[in-house]
């Protein structure tokens, strides 16, 4: 996969060269070049002008961004701008951001951006309801889920298939060694060996985070008949 970042702060995205991300660039699997778009303004290096008609705040201009998108070297890229009002990124959109080849993705600072600048973009992108100073730890974040699951990046496909979200609900509990550490010992049925057992007392225990952390998740997922069982069990204890 191949990613460009138009930014002002290009030095903000080291994370990027460590731990996954950062395995997947010595792989080969990953690109990333980073555009500060401040080096393509036509006028002293300001990037950003008051708006016309007035009001709060500066807006990053349309041009220093244009001609920063023009000098990537593309091939029909999927371009996200990173926009409060977009629309909220979430697991799923993750999964198909990582079947594309090409990415770029526009930060913004400031208040906000000339509206010209979106006739360049596919997507308007948010994290949620909330406002941040720039677009870069949101990005950050949007490729940091998007490049786990680009096939060989994590080794197993499986390895990121049980994650929270990625099957519609929260993960289940997980354990390891010491079996009891400080008192507290490992759920019986996972030192059983008995696999069934244990794929149901996952599937019980994902249920049941889900339907007391985030029971708005359940309302789109598509219950089994086994999960509906469980599902009203697990209400019929917490009700």
């Amino acid at each position: 996969m191949k990613i460009d970042i138009l930014t002002l702060f290009p030095e903000m995205f080291s994370p990027l060269e460590h731990s996954i991300v950062g395995k997947a660039r010595e792989k080969g699997l990953l690109g990333i070049q980073y555009h500060n778009f401040r080096d393509y303004a036509e006028k002293a290096r300001h990037v950003d002008d008051e708006p016309y008609g007035g009001g709060q705040g500066m807006l990053l201009r349309a041009q220093p961004i244009f001609d920063a998108f023009d000098a990537i070297e593309k091939n029909n890229p999927r371009v996200i701008l990173l926009d409060p009002a977009g629309k909220q990124f979430d697991q799923a959109y993750a999964e198909d951001l990582a079947q594309e080849e090409e990415l770029i993705f526009i930060c913004g600072h400031y208040e906000g951006y000339d509206e010209r600048i979106k006739t360049l973009v596919t997507d308007e992108i948010s994290l949620g309801d909330y406002v941040l100073t720039g677009g870069e730890l949101a990005a950050m974040t949007m490729i940091d889920a998007t490049v786990r699951l680009i096939p060989e990046v994590i080794g197993k496909e499986s390895s990121h298939q049980d994650d929270s979200f990625s099957s519609g609900l929260l993960e289940y509990p997980q354990y390891t060694r010491p079996y009891d550490y400080r008192g507290m010992v490992v759920p019986e049925v996972l030192m059983s060996g008995h696999h069934e057992k244990i794929r149901q007392w996952r599937l019980y225990e994902s249920l049941k985070k889900t339907y007391q952390r985030r029971p708005d998740l359940l309302e789109e997922y598509e219950l089994t008949a086994e999960e509906e069982t469980m599902l009203a069990e697990i209400k019929e204890k917490n009700d």
